[in-house]
């Protein structure tokens, strides 16, 4: 996190962190884990460690999830359920790496009797029974981590793959600013189980042959704007009714265009019907997270989203309105 960040972070952290783990271990009902919608790397990874770290501990827990393509080598066999359709009345609802309620995916979560909310993200609305919340953290796994640890869990393989899988597409694999020592002493920690770790980061960027017909199409769509400060690409409707198209939920597509050459700011326009999803990533100092919270949504200072209700044209001139606007506020060193 950086000082322009956004935080609703709780400075007693590690007070928070023992009462909810004093909380789950004397909790006797049953447990329902969620995050939130487009899960990434990070949502899944939490939120698959933390349902096996209570497993092991012998709570009765249900994890309401889907996987992307590319992460769907992660879950066992039956330990997800697309959508949870009944009432969470007696269930403690744990949900991660969710910013807000809104964007909690296939639950009720006013049905519940209890939540706990765990996440990264400054921007979070500190909703639940309880929150856990420190944007210090490169990824929510790293939060997920020290839980475990305080549960009393040992590491085993089964946690540390999917654990390790959060942090490394959160932080790039270890190549953007969020990495910190933090996060190296945990990947350092997670190593020690056993885990072979050029097979994971080898299988992580595995893709079926359907997504380069689709790539070659999202970059048929790169433009660049604002004395090319900002470079843009598109996934259309048109793209996605073709063979493969829920590929193109993938963020891959906004890492490869966020390293253009004298850009600051990458953008991804997705089209969904009567609306757009907008995902930003930004260098020299620019607010992807400044940027969406103008267009209602969030994130980090580098990496933020937002979902528009606009069609795709009005909603990238609304988002290169809001760069404009950011981009006159930057340090007089990072404008060109």
């Amino acid at each position: 996190m950086t000082s322009n960040e956004q935080s609703n972070v709780e400075s007693n952290y590690h007070e928070k962190l023992t009462e909810i783990a004093n909380f789950l271990l004397g909790w006797q009902g049953p447990i329902v884990l969620a995050t939130h919608v487009d899960p990434d790397g990070d949502a899944v990874g939490s939120t698959l460690t933390l349902n096996r770290a209570l497993k092991i501990m012998g709570k009765s827990t249900i994890v309401s999830l889907v996987v992307p393509n590319f992460l769907e080598f992660l879950p066992q066999p039956n330990e997800l359920v697309p959508q949870i359709d009944f009432s969470l009345a007696e269930s403690l609802l744990i949900t991660l790496d969710a910013a807000t309620a809104s964007r909690v995916a296939g639950v009720t979560m006013e049905s519940a009797k209890m939540t706990i909310n765990i996440d990264h993200h400054g921007t979070n609305e500190l909703f639940g029974d309880y929150s856990l919340i420190d944007p210090n953290k490169a990824a929510t796994a790293l939060i997920i981590k020290d839980l475990v640890e305080h549960l009393g869990v040992s590491w085993n393989q089964d946690l540390s793959i999917p654990c390790l899988t959060g942090i490394l597409t959160d932080t790039g694999f270890l190549t953007f600013a969020n990495t910190s020592p933090d996060a190296l002493q945990a990947v350092a920690a997670l190593l020690s189980t056993g885990l072979n770790y050029a097979e994971l980061t080898d299988r992580l960027q595995w893709r079926p042959k359907e997504y380069y017909v689709l790539l070659a199409q999202v970059m048929s769509t790169v433009d660049f704007a604002l004395d090319d400060r900002v470079i843009l690409a598109r996934v259309t409707d048109q793209m996605r009714s073709g063979p493969g198209g829920a590929l193109l939920d993938s963020e891959d597509f906004i890492g490869l265009i966020r390293y253009a050459e004298g850009t600051s700011i990458a953008v991804l326009l997705k089209e969904r019907g009567t609306t757009t999803k907008v995902s930003i990533r930004t260098r020299h100092g620019v607010s992807a997270q400044k940027i969406c919270l103008g267009l209602g949504g969030g994130g980090h200072i580098v990496a933020a989203g937002a979902t528009v209700d606009a069609g795709i044209d009005a909603t990238q001139d609304l988002v290169l309105q809001a760069i404009a606007e950011e981009l006159e506020e930057a340090p007089p060193n990072n404008k060109q």
